[in-house]
Protein backbone atom coordinates (compact mmCIF):
# COMPACT_ATOMS: atom_id res chain seq x y z
CA UNK A 1 0.00 0.00 0.00
CA UNK A 2 0.76 3.47 -0.09
CA UNK A 3 1.51 6.05 2.17
CA UNK A 4 -1.07 8.14 0.69
CA UNK A 5 -3.41 5.71 1.12
CA UNK A 6 -2.40 5.28 4.92
CA UNK A 7 -3.06 9.04 5.44
CA UNK A 8 -6.72 8.79 4.74
CA UNK A 9 -7.31 6.48 7.78
CA UNK A 10 -8.25 7.57 11.27
CA UNK A 11 -5.57 7.05 14.01
CA UNK A 12 -7.15 4.64 15.60
CA UNK A 13 -7.27 2.48 12.46
CA UNK A 14 -3.83 3.46 11.80
CA UNK A 15 -2.74 1.40 15.53
CA UNK A 16 -5.28 -1.25 14.46
CA UNK A 17 -3.94 -1.75 10.83
CA UNK A 18 -0.22 -1.92 12.71
CA UNK A 19 -1.31 -4.41 14.95
CA UNK A 20 -2.31 -6.69 12.34
CA UNK A 21 0.61 -6.29 10.32
CA UNK A 22 2.94 -6.87 12.98
CA UNK A 23 0.59 -10.43 13.87
CA UNK A 24 1.09 -11.08 10.35
CA UNK A 25 4.66 -10.33 9.91
CA UNK A 26 4.93 -12.81 13.16
CA UNK A 27 3.00 -15.63 11.59
CA UNK A 28 4.88 -15.42 8.43
CA UNK A 29 8.39 -15.11 10.30
CA UNK A 30 7.65 -18.42 12.21
CA UNK A 31 6.58 -19.63 9.54
CA UNK A 32 9.19 -19.31 7.14
CA UNK A 33 11.89 -21.38 9.88
CA UNK A 34 9.89 -24.34 9.52
CA UNK A 35 8.88 -24.49 5.95
CA UNK A 36 9.21 -22.70 2.43
CA UNK A 37 7.04 -19.75 2.35
CA UNK A 38 4.89 -19.12 -1.47
CA UNK A 39 5.58 -15.40 -1.42
CA UNK A 40 8.90 -14.67 0.60
CA UNK A 41 8.71 -11.26 -0.34
CA UNK A 42 5.81 -10.52 1.50
CA UNK A 43 7.78 -10.66 4.16
CA UNK A 44 9.73 -7.29 3.06
CA UNK A 45 6.13 -5.31 1.98
CA UNK A 46 4.89 -6.24 5.24
CA UNK A 47 8.01 -4.54 7.23
CA UNK A 48 7.79 -1.48 4.83
CA UNK A 49 4.22 -0.75 5.38
CA UNK A 50 4.68 -1.15 9.00
CA UNK A 51 7.49 1.45 8.78
CA UNK A 52 5.36 3.35 6.66
CA UNK A 53 2.31 3.52 9.39
CA UNK A 54 4.75 4.22 12.44
CA UNK A 55 5.88 7.29 10.06
CA UNK A 56 2.67 8.64 9.22
CA UNK A 57 1.57 8.29 13.22
CA UNK A 58 5.11 9.61 13.72
CA UNK A 59 3.86 12.82 11.63
CA UNK A 60 0.85 13.29 13.31
CA UNK A 61 2.18 13.24 16.92
CA UNK A 62 4.73 16.22 15.90
CA UNK A 63 1.96 18.14 14.00
CA UNK A 64 3.31 17.53 10.40
CA UNK A 65 1.34 17.91 8.04
CA UNK A 66 2.47 16.37 4.45
CA UNK A 67 0.87 17.35 1.42
CA UNK A 68 0.95 15.91 -2.43
CA UNK A 69 2.67 19.98 -3.16
CA UNK A 70 5.71 19.14 -0.26
CA UNK A 71 6.00 15.86 -2.02
CA UNK A 72 5.98 17.40 -5.67
CA UNK A 73 8.96 19.73 -4.34
CA UNK A 74 10.88 17.23 -3.12
CA UNK A 75 10.71 15.29 -5.92
CA UNK A 76 11.26 18.28 -8.17
CA UNK A 77 14.71 19.00 -6.02
CA UNK A 78 16.18 15.85 -6.22
CA UNK A 79 16.13 15.80 -9.93
CA UNK A 80 17.52 19.48 -9.85
CA UNK A 81 20.38 17.30 -7.97
CA UNK A 82 20.79 14.55 -10.44
CA UNK A 83 21.12 16.85 -13.43
CA UNK A 84 23.56 19.12 -11.90
CA UNK A 85 25.30 15.84 -10.76
CA UNK A 86 25.10 14.74 -14.49
CA UNK A 87 26.77 18.18 -15.83
CA UNK A 88 29.41 17.95 -13.13
CA UNK A 89 30.35 14.46 -14.61
CA UNK A 90 30.17 15.68 -18.07
CA UNK A 91 32.47 19.12 -16.90
CA UNK A 92 34.65 16.61 -15.39
CA UNK A 93 35.08 13.80 -18.37
CA UNK A 94 35.55 17.29 -20.85
CA UNK A 95 38.36 18.27 -19.26
CA UNK A 96 40.29 15.12 -18.53
CA UNK A 97 39.70 14.21 -22.42
CA UNK A 98 41.13 17.95 -23.18
CA UNK A 99 44.30 17.52 -20.84
CA UNK A 100 44.41 13.88 -23.48
CA UNK A 101 44.71 11.57 -20.38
Amino acid sequence: MKAEEFRGLADNELKTRINELEEERFRLRFRAGTEALEEPLRLRSIRRDIARLHTIARERALGIVRTSETKATATASKRGAKKSTATKAAAKKATTKARGR
